[in-house]
């Protein structure tokens, strides 16, 4: 407001004075055409509560240098309707920047960031038709474009043209394309071959009490007693890192057995700490442990665990050989698990001791697998096999051995013997009784004989049998009669 007369005033790019405006008895109208900073306008706008359509352009920002052909164009408007006289006179005050804002112009360098292949003839058609003039390299951008000031901003008003719909969808460059390692993929795979099977996955703490080793009858000169010790540990319960983690499978198994859970089928892929010297970090070996009671579960129910996990990952030619070597199983129901004529692992029942000592009053049985080992034993990818062409024959072999001879061996010796025309060997009954003599047991196999080349004859079937019967008698086992 003007102090004397108290009349309100125009306020600069938002609203005009109410006594400047065209009243019935005006004669002579000024024309003023004028351009404001947009922070002020804005800040104007808000602080007063007066948003208009003068505001909402001028915060926005418009070109100071559009000011003379406005008043221009508003007096040639005047004459040509016939509304009054112009006449000569013009005060221009101009401290606008003219100087045009100059960008090079790189067609290779905006296909690239775009990820387009635009024609360079049509980026500089589309440019013109947007009032950009171009000189060789150089762009130069129209005054009333003051929001183009980068190449980047070039890009973007070619690529506003050519049409959003028509750059094709292309991955960010520079970002990281995350994907899981074989170890991670091999881990997954057990989890989900064992999960199939029933058994359920738990995470146990890897640090432990040291009595544990004495609850699974290790050694007292074992080197797997020297473990890594925590120095601030929580109590002696989690005093140490582990160097195997059966000592934890048991304690959850114990857990569920006396909490009255009639079965328990449990794994876990686990981490064991393998100390090095002083002031080094301890090795970690990964490893999966399995553990079950009930269910009628027995020593061939780990053991079939176990065969389908190392089919699935694709370990083949592994074998089972009995081992009384280890002081957690029963000395007479454990075997070590071989492949590539190295141990992967131990399956067997665990010795009654140690299942006494963990407060379990049934079998236990437990698995132990090295992951590292395994990985380093799984075979070639998995080639496609055409359907067979010829029909398989089927043969069945009742066989009497030592009581104490493995039937792996025996198996062994049938594959080696039939050859290339053994297409599968399956156990389906161990018998011992009446008929049977003293300290002998009998097995009996099942097995599918076929060619690939031509249907199998009944004499050369018999020719495969009698072969496999001549090789095994060198190690004591016939026929059953």
């Amino acid at each position: 407001t003007i102090a004397d007369e108290k009349k309100p005033i125009a306020l600069a790019g938002v609203m005009g004075g109410e006594y400047s405006g065209i009243m019935d008895d005006t004669q002579t109208i000024v024309f003023e055409s004028a351009n404001f900073n947009p922070a002020s306008v804005r800040t104007t706008a808000k602080e007063l509560g007066m948003r208009t359509d003068s505001s909402s352009r001028f915060e926005k920002g418009l070109s100071p240098q559009m000011c003379l052909p406005a008043i221009l164009r508003a007096c040639e408007l005047v004459e040509m309707l016939g509304a009054g006289e112009v006449v000569g006179g013009i005060i221009d005050c101009d401290y606008s920047v003219t100087k045009p804002v100059i960008i090079d112009f790189d067609p290779k360098w905006i296909n690239e960031f775009l990820g387009t292949e635009i024609p360079e003839h049509d980026m500089r058609d589309y440019l013109t038709r947007l009032g950009f003039e171009l000189d060789g390299n150089k762009i130069m951008v129209p005054h009333f474009r003051s929001d183009i000031e980068t190449k980047f901003d070039i890009a973007e008003e070619i690529a506003r043209l050519y049409g959003y719909d028509n750059i094709p969808t292309t991955a960010l460059r520079g970002t990281a394309q995350a994907h899981k390692t074989r170890e991670q993929k091999f881990k997954d795979l057990v989890i989900s071959t064992l999960l199939a099977q029933g058994l359920d996955e738990i995470k146990t703490y890897s640090f432990i009490s040291p009595k544990l080793y004495d609850k699974i009858r290790m050694p007292k000169d074992s080197p797997q007693r020297r473990s890594v010790t925590i120095s601030n540990p929580l109590g002696e319960d989690t005093s140490i890192m582990r160097t195997t983690a059966l000592p934890s499978m048991l304690q959850v198994l114990s857990t569920n057995y006396n909490n009255r859970n009639e079965s328990a089928w449990l794994f876990e892929i686990a981490t064991e700490y393998i100390p090095k010297g002083e002031n080094e970090l301890p090795e970690e070996k990964q490893s999966i442990i399995i553990g079950l009671y009930g269910d009628n579960a027995d020593f061939f129910t780990i053991k079939g665990i176990v065969e389908e996990l190392l089919d699935k990952v694709n370990i083949s030619g592994y074998e089972f050989t009995s081992s009384s070597d280890y002081y957690a199983f029963h000395p007479g129901r454990c075997a070590e698990i071989m492949a590539k004529c190295k141990t992967i692992g131990v399956v067997g029942e665990i010795h009654p001791i140690v299942a006494e000592n963990n407060d379990i009053l049934e079998k236990v049985y437990a698995a132990c697998l090295d992951i590292n080992l395994m990985l380093e034993s799984v075979g070639e990818a998995k080639q496609y096999t055409p359907l067979p062409k010829f029909p398989a024959v089927m043969r069945d072999l009742a066989l009497v051995c030592d009581e104490d001879m493995p039937v792996g061996l025996v198996q062994k010796m049938i594959k080696e013997s039939a050859g290339e025309y053994l297409e599968s060997i399956e156990l389906f009954d161990i018998y011992k009784g009446k008929q049977i003599a003293e300290n002998k047991k009998s097995v009996a196999f099942n097995l599918t004989l076929r060619s690939n080349k031509s249907t199998l004859t009944d004499e050369e079937s018999d020719k495969i049998v009698g072969k496999i019967i001549s090789e095994l008698a060198k190690i004591n086992v016939h026929l059953r009669t």
